[in-house]
């Protein structure tokens, strides 16, 4: 058996992140659910005295498809019996059909499940996606192993595990990494595999991320896609539009542009899509605040920073808000500058900070240097965790972290240097989390596809690409990866 060394415990969320991240890199679902499945049959073999007779209990689902597998590789040297917990008519993978007909005779009805007459059981009845305590007839079969005494291999986590009503195994063969929250109490022995997952599906920011992106409902209504209030402007009119701009293009319904007076009419003129309110005065500052923050509380998110300036007024009114606002807030630009000097004013907050390498050093004080992205996501994971924040540092290859994962990114190319990219990153990232993404999600999210979208518009651009072909584009990469949320 192939095992993986010295994986750290992932989250179970990110299986499917994984699943979908493999593909994306060339490895096919259905080789890794067939070496999923060898090396369950691998362990039981090795771990029975054989031939050892076997029920594999198989749910609809990939974990099912997984115990199919292993069925077949096991059925080679030993009597096995499958049986399925729903009609494999139900399931909505393609793949557990296929592993399905290539065991059909194996398969008895669930009707005459009886464990008296094996010596072991694989269970493979449900996977990491549960929500919730298991439903019929999962909690009966359930409570009926628990009870039978017979020993138990799961495949990849118990079945109703995290829930207290679960499989309560010998054994659990678990692949790529343990997940976090399994342990020998509520998993048994635990034998992490390697299935072939690559490691760059872990490590780098891909499609698999969309899948924390909550799908549409098909009755929503207008606002239901998130409210985003970008509050940005004064000395620049660019920016907080260009922000605005891709919040809309991320897909929310409504954008709105908090910006002094000079800008105002600008942000307007370039879009009748965003909602330009008009702050007194030519640039922020103090008597703006309560304003601000009467006009957020129907907000979902805060884009605060594009376009701001740093005059002191200025400085003191984002300190002021920054710490008075209870709603995400997405803090790039110049107002990583403001809450630079006053960190206290982030202590409790839900922010996604996105700093290039100089804003990164007046956040913390550290200097990057030119090390190699593996050490510079050493750097922000310690600042993200000290400042309970999740950091997108934007730069050659990004990095994020939410002070206990570390995401890097590579897509994207050296003509997203030009100037009004980051204004976009920061309203791409503030348009998933007004969507429903958690904000560490949000920014994996963003920095994939703002990449993805620059790199779309360099193949027609080149070196004269400006941020706003960059938003043009992001309708085309969210329609490319849309099957992996909805899948």
């Amino acid at each position: 058996m192939r095992l993986a060394v010295d994986r750290a415990p992932i989250p179970a969320e990110e299986v499917k992140v994984l699943d979908i991240n493999s593909r994306h890199l060339g490895v096919r679902t259905l080789a890794l659910m067939e070496n999923a499945g060898a090396e369950v049959a691998k362990y039981v073999q090795g771990s029975f005295p054989q031939p050892a007779r076997t029920a594999v209990l198989c749910g609809k689902g990939n974990n099912g498809g997984d115990g199919l597998v292993a069925a077949r590789h096991l059925a080679a040297r030993s009597p096995v019996t499958v049986y399925m917990v729903e009609s494999v008519r139900e399931s909505s993978s393609d793949l557990v059909t296929v592993n399905f007909d290539r065991v059909r005779a194996l398969v008895n009805g669930l009707d005459s499940l009886d464990l008296k007459g094996h010596d072991v059981v694989v269970d493979a009845m449900l996977g990491v996606g549960l929500r919730g305590r298991p439903r019929e007839p999962y909690a009966s079969i359930i409570r009926l192993l628990n009870r039978s005494k017979k020993p138990v291999v799961s495949v990849d986590v118990p079945s109703g595990w995290p829930s207290e009503l679960r499989v309560r195994p010998k054994a659990t063969v678990t692949f790529h990494a343990p997940k976090i929250g399994m342990n020998r109490k509520n998993s048994g022995r635990m034998i992490v595999a390697d299935i072939g997952i690559p490691d760059e599906a872990e490590t780098y920011c891909g499609p698999g991320d969309f899948s924390f992106l909550p799908s549409r409902k098909p009755d929503a209504k207008k606002g239901d896609a998130g409210r985003v209030l970008v509050v940005g402007g004064g000395p620049y009119t660019g920016a907080p539009a260009f922000t605005g701009m891709a919040a809309m293009r991320s897909g929310v319904d409504l954008a709105f542009v908090a910006t002094p007076e000079p800008a105002a009419l600008p942000v307007a003129v370039y879009s009748p899509s965003l909602i330009v309110r008009a702050l007194d005065g030519e640039l922020l500052s103090e008597e703006h605040v309560d304003e601000l923050m009467s006009f957020s509380k129907d907000m979902d998110v805060i884009a605060i920073g594009p376009g701001l300036g740093s005059a002191p007024e200025t400085t003191t009114a984002v300190q002021r808000f920054v710490q008075r606002c209870t709603k995400p807030m997405v803090i790039d630009a110049d107002a990583i500058g403001a809450c630079s000097k006053r960190l206290q004013v982030l202590r409790r907050k839900t922010v996604v900070i996105t700093p290039h390498a100089g804003e990164f050093r007046k956040l913390t004080g550290r200097a990057l240097g030119t090390e190699d992205p593996v050490k510079r996501g050493d750097k922000v994971k310690e600042a993200a965790s000290k400042l309970r924040a999740t950091i997108l540092l934007k730069g050659q290859v990004d990095v994020v972290s939410d002070g206990s994962m570390v995401k890097l990114n590579r897509t994207g190319n050296n003509a997203l240097a030009v100037g009004g990219t980051g204004d976009v990153l920061t309203g791409l990232v503030a348009g998933m989390i007004a969507q429903g993404a958690k904000p560490f999600h949000a920014a994996r999210i963003g920095a994939f596809a703002m990449g993805l979208a620059g790199d779309l518009a360099f193949e027609e651009n080149n070196y004269g690409l400006i941020a706003t072909d960059v938003i043009d584009k992001i309708p085309y990469v969210l329609r490319r990866y849309e099957f992996d949320r909805l899948e």
